[in-house]
């Protein structure tokens, strides 16, 4: 006998909330509840069937397992001290290797690898579930080679992690009661200073953490001393984001940096001086506005202002990038130039400087091209276009910004696989040509993209604002449009904090979506970075209804287009991508067949006072104050209303995600389930924000993904 479902909602001011329970992360009632659900999503997701009636999700598994496995993959490198450093997961080391080549051997199509650290035998014997989160080696002496590294690992993925000191040479970490730098778990760093010094930004005991549960606190640590009583050298406001501290070791150049961020694009940079001399340290504040980014190489000053920047008779657009003598900035006499200024089409994308030069990824129309900028012997300011025969997605990085000029360029697109190049600009600041680039590395296809379509549209958004899409069609799309069949189409967008989506190579999504017939849509709204910070600061707090605007739009379009069309329109997002298409169900439920939300933000009342989410407030607004007015406007967990018809939905999250709590995503499904909506849920119990921890975990999450729109959106009859 069936029950109808007793609607069970949040206030719509936020007064009162049902659901508050399941914000008890591991409380046993709550994880019991997600246990129920998960099992409920996996019987009905593991049921569905493709064509030939096998399990559709357990086909996709093993196909999207073997893409993220693949031993051909192209490992990414960083090099230091005449080694190539990598990272490398597999089926056979789920958790990683961190190990090193050389380049000689990296060229190779079997490059041998010394293995430095095997996290999966490293949880083996320690009994623990660490993920790796990177590691920093400290610049030994000239001639002598790399010995100390700093190494960060996570319980599950989480975003606290600890840091443990390595020797590179015995292969074995330096244990606390022999010296070794250790720093308990918490959100935090270690980074070196020298052998015997490092920065420590962490839990130091109450009252150093900041509301959003980062370190207040940058301190000198000394080898050998207890932690607690590191030198303190900068301590921020607990209402502020962050403390971070770092050395530059340039030789020839060393400097220390102290930065107070006081929300995301808001910050104060201090340079610090004395370390370890008698007159002790002292900071000089850098002076310029809190939203410009300022940083130094060599001699040389680099600040990115996000809002228009006057100095002296000069102004700097927001957006540009400007360049000049540090030393003389800091003495009161700067002497600017203008590298780059954006205009209505482009933006600066990334900037990478080499020993000698800077090289620029600037997007138009979020399309990338490359200019390499030089100082001539005069101290004249000289740029040319790089490699303009590059087509696709570039991406660049030093091979090693303190020795040389040589460069890593990533090429790659939607349908194209990747390839990794390296180039000489040694020649450039001499007037010379660019090196010949070489082919070091080139990724197989992981899909058939034969017959694949890539193109990039315009639409106009509810105030009149140009918005671009990438659209990658399967084969066969033209004709069935021409029979007016629709093509079942996934619509995927960010839409915050100035991240701009530009063109990668889809792997497992061509694997599991486009091959088997479906269309992949990218939407660049604003809220990104496309467009540079006006693009992102168009949709803060007030306005944050226009990055949704801007996604209805394109779905409005590609409906319009007869591209597809509603029953066969999916929508995807995760972090504040699923804010956006938790938005996109609540306020827009006619316009999308189904919605996929990842470890989303959803209810915008609470946001702030859980985990990291006072962090965000510079870009959603502060809902304890008069800002709920406009804040609930775009808070899905509050939009739910009785008599609405939702499409198809399926939320997934990580109980480990310690960035956006696991709450959001359970109350939302936990509301909609209370109005009889078609939604299920999907909690990893590891994986932090990311989603998974391990291969194996994302492959299952992206099966049971596909399957869900295949059985909604890629039905031939409309999902109901």
């Amino acid at each position: 006998m069936s029950t109808t479902p007793t609607p069970s909602l949040p206030a719509p001011d936020g007064s009162s909330d049902p659901h508050l329970w399941l914000e008890e992360v591991t409380g046993e009632k709550a994880l019991d509840w997600v246990r129920e659900h998960n099992a409920r999503a996996e019987a009905e997701l593991d049921a569905v069937t493709d064509e030939d009636g096998a399990p559709l999700a357990a086909t996709l598994q093993q196909e999207i397992l073997e893409i993220l496995d693949a031993s051909d993959r192209i490992p990414g490198v960083t090099h230091r001290g005449g080694h190539l450093y990598n990272v490398w997961t597999d089926a056979e080391h789920e958790r990683g290797l961190w190990r090193r080549t050389t380049l000689e051997s990296y060229r190779t199509e079997e490059p041998e690898w010394e293995v430095l650290i095997d996290v999966d035998a490293l949880n083996e014997a320690e009994g623990e579930d660490w993920v790796w989160h990177g590691a920093r080696l400290l610049r030994p002496a000239p001639g002598q080679p790399y010995r100390r590294a700093l190494v960060d690992l996570s319980h599950g993925g989480s975003d606290a992690d600890t840091t443990r000191e390595f020797d590179l040479e015995t292969l074995a970490f330096v244990p606390a009661a022999e010296g070794g730098f250790e720093r308990p778990e918490a959100k935090g760093s270690l980074a070196w200073i020298d052998e015997d010094t490092v920065w420590a930004s962490t839990d130091f005991g109450e009252g150093t953490l900041t509301s959003s549960g980062y370190a207040r606190q940058a301190r000198i640590w000394r080898r050998g001393t207890p932690l607690d009583e590191a030198e303190l050298v900068l301590e921020v406001a607990e209402s502020d984001l962050a403390a971070f501290a770092s050395h530059d070791s340039t030789p020839g150049w060393e400097r220390d940096w102290a930065l107070q961020a006081h929300a995301f694009y808001d910050q104060t940079l201090h340079l610090v001086e004395g370390i370890g001399t008698e007159d002790g340290v002292r900071l000089t504040t850098i002076d310029v506005p809190r939203d410009l980014e300022a940083s130094a190489h060599r001699d040389l000053g680099i600040f990115s202002p996000r809002s228009d920047w006057t100095v002296g008779e000069q102004v700097f657009p927001a957006g540009s990038l400007v360049v000049g003598d540090f030393a003389s900035f800091l003495d009161g006499e700067p002497d600017l130039h203008l590298l780059f200024e954006p205009t209505d089409s482009t933006s600066l994308d990334g900037m990478t400087i080499t020993r000698s030069t800077i090289v620029l990824s600037v997007l138009e129309d979020v399309v990338h091209r490359l200019e390499v900028h030089h100082r001539d012997e005069d101290g004249a300011w000289v740029s040319q276009d790089l490699y303009p025969e590059l087509r696709g997605a570039l991406g660049v990085a030093a091979f090693d910004a303190d020795e040389d000029d040589r460069v890593w360029i990533t090429v790659t697109d939607f349908v194209e696989p990747t390839a990794l190049l390296l180039g000489d600009l040694a020649e450039v600041p001499h007037g010379g040509a660019p090196g010949e680039l070489e082919t070091i590395k080139r990724a197989p296809a992981r899909f058939d993209a034969e017959g694949m379509d890539v193109t990039q549209h315009f639409t106009t958004s509810e105030d009149g604002t140009r918005v671009p899409y990438f659209e990658i069609s399967p084969r066969g799309a033209e004709q069935a449009a021409e029979a007016g069949t629709p093509v079942p189409t996934l619509l995927y967008g960010y839409g915050g904090f100035e991240v701009s989506l530009t063109p990668s190579y889809l792997g497992p999504i061509g694997k599991a979506w486009l091959e088997r017939g479906g269309r992949y849509v990218i939407a660049n709204i604003r809220g990104g970075g496309e467009y540079g910070p006006r693009w992102h600061q168009a949709a803060l707090t007030e306005h944050r209804h226009r990055a949704y605007e801007d996604f209805a739009a394109v779905a409005k379009d590609l409906v319009e287009r007869g591209v597809t069309d509603r029953e066969h329109l999916a929508v995807r997002g995760g972090s504040n991508g699923g804010l956006l298409t938790g938005n996109m169900l609540t306020r827009y439920p006619e316009l999308i067949g189904a919605a996929v939300i990842q470890v989303p933000l959803l209810d915008m009342k609470r946001y702030s006072h859980l985990l990291a989410g006072a962090s965000w407030m510079a870009e959603y607004g502060d809902p304890d104050t008069e800002d709920w007015e406009f804040v609930r406007t775009f808070s899905p967990y509050h939009l739910l209303a009785e008599g609405v018809e939702y499409p198809p939905s399926f939320v997934l999250t990580s109980t480990r995600d310690d960035r956006v709590h696991p709450g959001h995503a359970r109350k939302l499904t936990a509301a909609l389930e209370s109005l009889g909506a078609d939604v299920r849920s999907f909690e990893n119990i590891e994986g932090g924000h990311g989603g998974a921890a391990t291969n194996e975990q994302a492959a299952r999450m992206n099966a049971l993904l596909y399957s869900f729109l295949w059985s909604t959106i890629g039905r031939d009859e409309p999902a109901a």
